[in-house]
């Protein structure tokens, strides 16, 4: 019997070891990395202090900046809103399933699954908040994916007393929106919160009930949207930005501050260095808010045939797995996020998929960029004119036109990076193989699909407070 003891105590410290592993792993959470997708409305490349701005306070970004990678040639292939959207939930170009312009409405493929399913099939527990803009009507987030869908709670209504105290510019924006509020909201115990600040508060929520699981994340906040006439003063006085910029400036403060909500949570739970934290925004900046595309010309509005609307600001976070206070100067696009997500999770990039998981790219492991060459074509009929636009982006080139009966311009975006001097003349060699190889791209594309009814959107979100689940594990 004595040997039997022996193996037993020399057993037993094994056995705890392993008992108090197990228990802090279901302490600390799992061991299949989290992804949390952070997309801004219209957030210019040069507002944050990580891409050269000097007015706007943003110490959470720029934590996550230190502590994860910038990319300075990130791109969006099919803006504005919707198509940015659309290409980011489906990890391809909306040209392929035939959406070139805005075409809200427009379902997305179901026969192509979208980054939540994905997820959702190697065990992601899987939550949206905030703007959808995706699909046809009957498919919202709940419909693609989403496991949780986070209700939006009321407007706040203004009255028809609080109205006659505004400056009648402010009271005629809200008479129009018969006095409902863009970005106050009225939460569950019917306090008036600011909305940005209300979804910070659902992240919360969501990671501290799914921290024992992997998750992934979608936060599409209404901001930075405009009108940004809302922004309490309170915001714009921790900002040094002057003139009509000051409300864009306190909206990006607020979120700057559910960035921090966010990273705290991680902390607070030990999720940290085992969740990749994206950050980016669905197109370039809107001047007409004082926005900033610095140190590239054009945005939303006017100036959209420009760089500074299709090139945003984008961090990837992963402390441990990825690089810390590092800048990757290849190219990439937002369809690339899906197959980051997807390969991080174990899955397969599905074949539709334009996108490449970026992770080797970032690490060293392959030094090619991840894209030699990025296109743009929305040509669709019904599509606002300053919104049509045919380009490639290839080395420090950038070749443009409007339409196909204008003549090519090319510029050179490292010694001219507004855009001032076309160079097509000098470089006739580099206009023929990049219209040609723009020719080739085109040429596999889906014919323009069916253009929805106006006033027809993408699948929208339930109402009320709290989450609709759909399924839960």
């Amino acid at each position: 019997m004595q040997p039997m003891k022996q193996t037993w105590m020399k057993t037993v410290p094994w056995v705890l070891l392993l008992l108090v592993l197990l228990s802090l792993d279901r302490m600390s959470g799992q061991s299949s990395p989290n992804v949390v997708l952070v997309y801004i409305d219209d957030l210019g490349y040069g507002e944050l202090a990580a891409y050269g701005g000097r007015d706007i306070p943003t110490p959470h970004l720029d934590r996550l900046a230190k502590q994860g990678v910038c990319f300075s040639a990130s791109y969006i292939p099919n803006p504005p809103c919707c198509p940015s959207r659309c290409s980011l939930m489906m990890g391809q170009y909306a040209q392929r399933f035939g959406k070139y312009g805005m075409s809200r409405g427009m379902p997305v493929p179901s026969t192509r699954p979208t980054l939540a399913q994905v997820m959702q099939t190697r065990g992601y527990v899987t939550g949206q908040i905030g703007k959808w803009d995706i699909g046809s009507a009957n498919q919202g987030p709940a419909e693609m994916g989403f496991q949780e869908v986070a209700r939006v709670a009321p407007k706040k209504r203004y009255t028809s007393q609080e109205m006659a105290q505004m400056p009648p510019a402010l009271a005629k924006k809200f008479s129009s929106l018969k006095g409902g509020s863009k970005y106050f909201c009225v939460d569950g115990a019917g306090e008036t919160r600011w909305l940005t600040d209300y979804d910070g508060d659902q992240m919360v929520d969501f990671i501290e009930r799914h921290h024992t699981k992997p998750f992934f994340l979608y936060w599409s906040p209404e901001a930075v949207h405009s009108p940004s006439i809302e922004v309490p003063k309170s915001l714009m006085a921790r900002t040094q930005a002057k003139g009509k910029r000051r409300s864009l400036a306190g909206a990006i403060v607020s979120v700057d501050d559910q960035i921090g909500k966010l990273l705290t949570t991680l902390d607070k739970y030990g999720l940290r260095e085992n969740t990749l934290v994206i950050f980016s925004s669905d197109n370039g900046a809107n001047g007409g808010e004082g926005g900033s595309s610095a140190p590239y010309a054009g945005g939303k509005g006017s100036g959209t045939q420009k760089e500074g609307w299709v090139r945003v600001p984008t961090i990837f976070s992963m402390p441990g797995t990825l690089p810390e206070d590092a800048w990757y100067h290849g190219m990439i696009a937002n369809f690339d996020f899906y197959a980051t997500a997807a390969s991080l999770s174990g899955a397969s990039i599905p074949s539709h998929c334009d996108g490449v998981d970026l992770l080797p790219y970032l690490n060293g492991k392959k030094a090619k960029d991840p894209h030699q060459a990025l296109f743009w074509l929305n040509n669709e009929p019904g599509d606002a004119v300053r919104r049509h636009m045919m380009a490639v982006r290839w080395k420090d080139w950038r070749l443009y036109r409007k339409y196909d009966k204008d003549p090519w311009q090319l510029f050179d975006l490292k010694s001219d990076p507004r855009e001032a001097i076309d160079r097509a003349a000098s470089n006739p060699q580099i206009v023929a193989d990049l219209s040609a190889r723009h020719a080739q791209w085109a040429a596999t594309l889906e014919p323009q699909a069916p253009i929805p009814g106006k006033g027809e959107s993408g699948g929208q979100r339930p109402k009320g407070h709290g989450w609709e689940t759909v399924f839960l594990r």
